[in-house]
């Protein structure tokens, strides 16, 4: 099998993300979906507007964000809108709630758990897509990263609560573990499916907290900044960034690998790379060197 190459730098700036962009040589066609992470209002540690806005004016993208199946102030598209003005994504760019007027079935292939993911219906209004991942740790799926943007994040409320609930909403916070990140692994694969070839992905590897980005009240990140990686490749990439974690000189790295282990992180990696969303063998090119 030949291995993904997964692009990386030391530099965390805008600049840089542009950088990881342009090496990929490829021009996104139509109109482009940036797919980001709101922030929860209360987190400390989600990226903000100013990093995000130069790359997303470099390939004219809309952010697009989709409803939670929480209590918060994203669980609703009012609410919504209220935090993604809150936190100044429409300063920078034109948002979209992609489930704002509801939801469209995507098929799952070949799937694990799943036979349909539920994504929001205005995904049909978009012809490719960059995925701005936060690498950091998550209270259920122990990280998250790429996967877990285009499927937990892309599905629409009652699709998060689907994906949780391993095709029963109702057990989103009682169903089996591994068949829940297998959940996700399949909605992944439906994303994939639908932009083909038009899609990219780039992870930040900054403000690490074992939290979400979705949590109102995270922990403070414990391992120092590792930097930006790239990949057309998503299993790749996740795979990258946990393998970096691993080989981090910074004693912090063991809070958050204690999150990622404990909750059996790794086996979203394995499962979407089990049903071809991607491959976990990877070559990592250092731009730094």
């Amino acid at each position: 099998m030949i291995k993904s190459k997964v692009y990386f730098t030391h530099e965390i700036t805008p600049e840089a993300m542009i950088k990881m962009y342009d090496i990929l040589n490829i021009s996104l066609p139509g109109k482009v979906a940036v797919k980001l992470h709101s922030g929860e209002v209360g987190n400390q540690n989600f990226l903000r507007p100013l990093f995000m806005e130069k790359i997303i004016k470099h390939v004219n993208g809309t952010i697009v964000e989709c409803n939670t199946a929480y209590e918060g102030k994203r669980n609703t598209t009012k609410d919504h809108w209220e935090t993604m003005k809150l936190h100044g994504w429409t300063d920078i760019a034109t948002v979209d709630i992609l489930d704002e007027e509801g939801e469209v079935e995507l098929q799952v292939k070949n799937g694990m758990q799943l036979k349909v993911n539920y994504v929001g219906d205005h995904i049909h209004h978009y012809d490719s897509m960059l995925v701005l991942s936060h690498f950091k740790g998550h209270p259920m799926g122990g990280f998250g990263g790429a996967l877990k943007n285009i499927s937990i994040g892309l599905a629409s409320s009652y699709g998060k609560a689907y994906i949780h609930g391993v095709g029963v909403p109702e057990d989103m916070w009682t169903s089996d573990h591994d068949s829940f990140l297998e959940s996700m692994a399949d909605a992944s694969q439906t994303i994939i499916d639908y932009f083909k070839e038009n899609i990219v992905f780039i992870n930040v590897m900054c403000n690490m907290s074992v939290d979400c980005d979705c949590c109102a009240v995270a922990e403070d990140p414990a391992i120092a900044d590792i930097g930006i990686l790239c990949s057309t490749d998503p299993v790749a990439l996740d795979q990258a960034c946990l393998d970096l974690v691993y080989k981090s000189n910074d004693p912090g790295k063991e809070h958050l690998l204690e999150r990622i282990e404990s909750r059996n992180g790794v086996h979203t990696v394995e499962a979407a790379a089990q049903i071809g969303v991607g491959n976990r063998e990877y070559e990592l090119i250092c731009l730094d060197e």
